[in-house]
C-alpha cells in the first residue's frame, strides 16, 4: 500500500477540514479506496498509487480553491472532486479582483483614481496614495499587499504608522507597549480582518509574516521581500520619512498613504509627506496618486462632512 503525505500551506485546519470535521468526511466520502487520515495540518492518504495521484490533484484544487476565496463549503467540495476540469477556478474579471474576503466576498478598486492606485502599484516599486478620508487608500493597499502574499510575490507584508494623534500621548496610555499601540494599528488589522480567516491571520502575526508595527520600530531595518505599507504618512517628520524611504530592500513594494488634510504634528513641524511629494514627484519608478471626494467609498453622508468642513476651511 502506497502513501502520499500533504501539507495544509498557511491554511487553518479547523477552518479547512470543517466543525467536527465534516468537510474532510466528505472527502473521505468520495475516495473510499484510500485510507485518509489528517492530524492538524498534515494528511496522510494511503493506497493505489493512480487513486492517490488523482486524489492529491483535487485535494490541490480544494487548497487553491481556499486560499483564493477564504472559504470552502460542502457543496465546492463536491464540485472539485466531481469535476474532470479547472473551470471552478476561473471567474470572470478575476484579473481586476484583488483579493476575495472573509465569506468569499469580492475586494477590488471601486473608483476610476482606486483602480489607477492599482496600476501604479502594479508598474511601481514605490507608490504614495493621497487623498482624504475614506477614499479607500489603505483598504486598497491592504488588499494588494494580501495579494501579492497569496500569490507569493513577497514573503511578508510590513504595515506601520506614526504613533501621532492629537492631543494624546502613549507615555499616558495605559498598558503595555502592545496596549499602547494597538488603538494607533487599528484600522490596519479591521482592513485584515475583512481579507483574512481569523486563524491564518493570528498565524501569520505569531510568524511574523505580517508585521504591524510604529514607524519608530522600522528604524535600522532592510526591508526586502515585503510589501511594505506606510499609513497616515502626514504625520511623519522630514526625518521619519526619509528614515522609512530609505529602509527599501530588494524585492520589496513600498506604499505611502495619507491626507494632508489631516495633519496632528505640532505647529511649525513641516509634514514628511508633503515635503516627499515635492521632493520626489519627478523620480522615474515612484509613482504618485490624488485621490478625492469622488472615490469616497464609505457612508454617503462622509462626502457631505468633507464637503462642509472645505467650505469653512477655505474662508479662514
Amino acid at each position: 500500500m502506497n502513501e502520499r503525505t500533504i501539507e495544509l500551506i498557511d491554511i487553518a485546519p479547523k477552518e479547512f477540514w470543517g466543525a467536527h470535521d465534516t468537510h474532510l468526511d466528505i472527502i473521505k466520502k468520495y475516495y473510499p479506496k484510500l485510507k485518509i487520515v489528517a492530524r492538524g495540518t498534515t494528511l496522510k492518504a494511503y493506497g493505489d498509487p493512480e487513486v492517490l495521484d488523482e486524489f492529491e490533484n483535487r485535494f490541490n484544487r480544494l487548497m487553491l480553491h481556499f486560499t483564493r476565496y477564504n472559504r470552502i463549503d460542502d457543496n465546492v467540495i463536491e464540485r472539485v472532486l466531481e469535476s474532470n476540469t479547472q473551470d471552478e477556478q476561473r471567474m470572470p474579471d478575476h484579473d481586476k479582483i484583488l483579493v476575495h474576503g472573509i465569506g468569499g466576498k469580492i475586494i477590488k478598486a471601486m473608483t476610476p483614481n482606486q483602480h489607477l492606485l492599482v496600476e501604479k502599484v502594479y508598474k511601481n516599486d514605490m507608490v504614495f496614495a493621497v487623498g482624504p478620508a475614506g477614499t479607500g487608500k489603505t483598504y486598497t493597499g491592504v488588499a494588494m499587499a494580501v495579494k501579492a502574499l497569496k500569490e507569493k510575490q513577497v514573503k511578508r507584508i510590513i504595515l506601520t504608522r506614526p504613533a501621532v494623534e492629537a492631543g494624546e500621548n502613549l507615555g499616558f496610555l495605559p498598558g503595555d507597549m502592545k496596549e499602547k499601540l494597538d488603538p494607533y494599528m487599528q484600522p490596519l488589522y479591521d482592513a485584515l480582518r475583512d481579507m483574512l480567516p481569523p486563524q491564518t491571520l493570528e498565524d501569520y502575526i505569531l510568524k511574523g509574516i505580517i508585521q504591524i508595527a510604529p514607524l519608530a520600530f522600522m528604524r535600522g531595518r532592510t526591508l526586502d521581500n515585503a510589501f511594505v505599507i506606510l499609513d497616515e504618512a502626514q504625520n511623519t517628520t522630514h526625518s521619519q520619512m526619509k528614515m522609512f524611504l530609505t529602509r527599501m530592500g530588494k524585492n520589496a513594494k513600498f506604499m505611502i498613504t495619507g491626507d494632508p488634510g489631516q495633519v496632528d504634528l505640532p505647529r511649525r513641524t513641516i509634514s514628511g509627506l508633503k515635503e516627499a511629494l515635492l521632493v520626489l514627484k519627478d523620480i522615474e519608478g515612484i509613482g504618485i496618486i490624488y485621490l478625492d471626494d469622488k472615490d469616497i467609498v464609505r457612508h454617503r453622508l462622509v462626502k457631505k462632512v468633507i464637503d462642509a468642513y472645505k467650505q469653512i476651511e477655505n474662508t479662514d
